[in-house]
């Protein structure tokens, strides 16, 4: 269960052990999570699927909704979900697909900004329980690593989300 907070931060619970496999992938999504699902946007806009792509969206919504612990949460997943159903049910196909432009660009570029402010807060010693610190302890490589890690799987779908969305001449002249 995710628990979120007014400062973009939050705590994911989970049930079973504390260790193990399970624990890793769950450390290790967080950070990586909205830069792979902007590139998975990336994928669907730019083959033409905004429609389904607009679905699911509205579908994660409503399955985070179920699971979200606190009134802010549910503030922000109705606000989102309530504009994005609306303008996507009364606005023509293409305000539909400058909204999938706009929220994939946002999921790129927004995956990048947490991990830097993650190894800022670590370099300062204000972070460390992060997920990185967790996973260090979780696998025996060291918190740096994984910053990096997650930087690199960031930068990458920001890379491969705009080569998919910026149209580049096929020629030159």
């Amino acid at each position: 269960m995710e628990s979120l907070t007014s400062d973009t931060s939050g705590v994911t619970l989970t049930r079973g052990r504390p260790t193990g496999p399970g624990m890793i992938l769950t450390a290790a999504a967080g950070y990586v999570a909205p830069s792979l699902l902007g590139l998975g946007g990336a994928w669907l806009t730019s083959a033409g699927y905004v429609a389904i792509l607009i679905t699911i969206v509205i579908a994660l919504l409503l399955c985070m909704l179920l699971l979200i612990r606190n009134l802010f949460g549910v503030v922000s997943l109705v606000a989102t979900g309530g504009a994005t159903a609306a303008l996507t049910w009364y606005a023509p196909p293409d305000v539909d697909a400058v909204l999938a432009y706009l929220a994939v660009w946002f999921l790129l570029f927004g995956g990048v900004r947490p991990i830097v402010e993650l190894q800022r807060k670590r370099r300062h010693g204000h972070a460390p329980g992060s997920d990185a610190d967790q996973l260090a302890r979780l696998t025996f490589l060291p918190g740096g690593f994984w910053v990096l890690l997650f930087l690199l799987v960031a930068g990458a779908a920001l890379l491969g989300g705009a080569y998919l969305l910026v149209p580049l001449p096929l020629a030159f002249p």
